[in-house]
């Protein structure tokens, strides 16, 4: 039986960015060995879309209220990289990560899976 799922962010500063997991997304974690962090994660959900290039994978996080928590997350200085764009299916933006990658938040308007 699958019981979750491990997601894998691949960092040119790993340290930096668990700390950011850890201190600011305020996930906690356990200590797989070593120093390396696994951090728990919200409710998540897998969707498959088609492409004609090659495959590839994303990792977002969801809010319910994008405004308001990035607004939390700008008074912790974290950087908004992108502007608050609305798509068909929902807000998104993306935030700085210490290591300098990306990391997309969106508020969907869509059912979300992950409240079944």
């Amino acid at each position: 039986m699958i019981n979750g799922a491990h997601v894998i962010l691949y960092s040119q500063d790993a340290e930096a960015d668990r700390a950011f997991i850890r201190d600011v997304l305020d996930f906690p974690g356990v200590d797989a060995g070593g120093g390396w962090m696994i951090f728990k994660l919200p409710p998540a959900e897998v969707a498959v879309h088609p492409t004609d290039d090659a495959p590839r994978h994303e990792f977002s996080l969801m809010c319910d209220d994008l405004r308001t928590q990035l607004g939390q997350l700008r008074a912790q200085g974290v950087e908004v990289t992108r502007p608050i764009s609305e798509q068909r299916w929902g807000l998104l933006t993306a935030v700085r990560l210490p290591s300098g990658a990306e990391l997309p938040l969106y508020q969907p308007f869509h059912p979300v899976a992950h409240s079944l």
